[in-house]
């Protein structure tokens, strides 16, 4: 991939490595000369998830470290699940903080999945403890059929 973005970052990293190809010299490169190579996008982060499922249900299970509670939202619409909040930084009060590495998102997130199969929304069951969210959903039944009558004209 032939992306000018990152000419920059890459330069500066093969000017600072000496004689060992493994070696950068100490303090040399900062989290900020690499921010452009973030796609930029509509600044609200993905969350990773895990979807699982038995005979009876389908289980969604993500980790939130730095969420509320009451800033979590989980919506469940037909075959899709939402999950929205907000992770806090435990450094957002702290003034004139210069970070070496800034690899953790803060700030808005939100996920929408498509189920694997059609599920009672209505009866869905969320848990969010240590910073993990666990969602349960009652799976429909397969064998729920509506008999159509056929009119004849």
């Amino acid at each position: 991939m032939n992306n000018k973005k990152n000419d920059h970052g890459f330069s500066m990293i093969l000017e600072n490595i000496k004689n060992d190809p493994m070696e950068v010299e100490a303090g040399s490169l900062s989290a900020s000369d690499f921010k452009d190579w973030v796609e930029e996008g509509s600044g609200e982060g993905k969350l990773a998830v895990d979807v699982a499922q038995n005979d009876t249900h389908i289980f969604v299970v993500t980790t939130m470290a730095g969420a509320r509670p009451d800033k979590i939202e989980v919506l469940v619409h037909n075959d899709l699940l939402t999950i929205r909040g907000t992770r806090y930084s435990p450094l957002e009060n702290e003034h004139d903080i210069e970070y070496y590495y800034e690899e953790c998102f803060w700030g808005v997130f939100s996920r929408t999945i498509v189920l694997p199969v059609d599920v009672k929304g209505d009866l869905a069951h969320a848990k969010f403890q240590n910073g993990v969210l666990f969602v349960s959903i009652p799976k429909q039944k397969k064998d729920n059929k509506i008999s159509i009558e056929i009119i004849d004209d």
